[in-house]
């Protein structure tokens, strides 16, 4: 039998989701009202509607099924009920980089990875260097332009 593998998101990644799943809900009797709109016009060989319309359905039909089995293996996190002096999913570090230069990060799930805004994703090449590691230890992270290293300057659960 395969183990369905957990997938860990914080609430905000889980509300984000559950928004997207409802909008993309809504949106299917707009699709079969375009559908059946272009059924109307005639030969669906040459019809650009009708195809169009077809495809987004397609699209939608697959995120929608996408997003519900992600919710169905949701693991919810609350960073504020966490603790500990590792680093551990929904922890946010902070490291100095090569130059002392402070870096600040969240472990977020895949889902609501967003480097602009410091979350990254726990399945990252940093993610995955940083899981278990502790204040004052050293990271070194291969990520495409080369060699990263890093210091552990602190840990929090916020």
């Amino acid at each position: 039998m395969a183990s369905v593998e957990k997938m860990p998101m914080l609430v905000e990644g889980q509300i984000m989701m559950q928004d997207q799943l409802r909008l993309l809900k809504a949106e299917r009797p707009l699709i079969i009202d375009a559908i059946e709109e272009a059924r109307a016009h005639g030969d669906l060989s040459e019809n650009a509607e009708y195809h169009a319309a077809k495809e987004r359905q397609g699209q939608v039909e697959a995120t929608i099924a996408d997003l519900e089995d992600k919710l169905s293996r949701a693991v919810v996190i609350d960073p504020k009920t966490l603790s500990g002096d590792k680093i551990v999913f929904g922890a946010t570090v902070t490291l100095l980089d090569e130059d002392d230069k402070p870096v600040r990060y969240q472990l977020v799930g895949q889902m609501e990875a967003d480097a602009s805004k410091g979350r990254i994703s726990y399945n990252s090449p940093i993610g995955r260097a940083l899981i278990g590691k502790q204040v004052d230890e050293d990271v070194e992270v291969t990520v495409p332009s080369g060699e990263k290293f890093y210091l552990v300057s602190k840990i929090e659960f916020i």
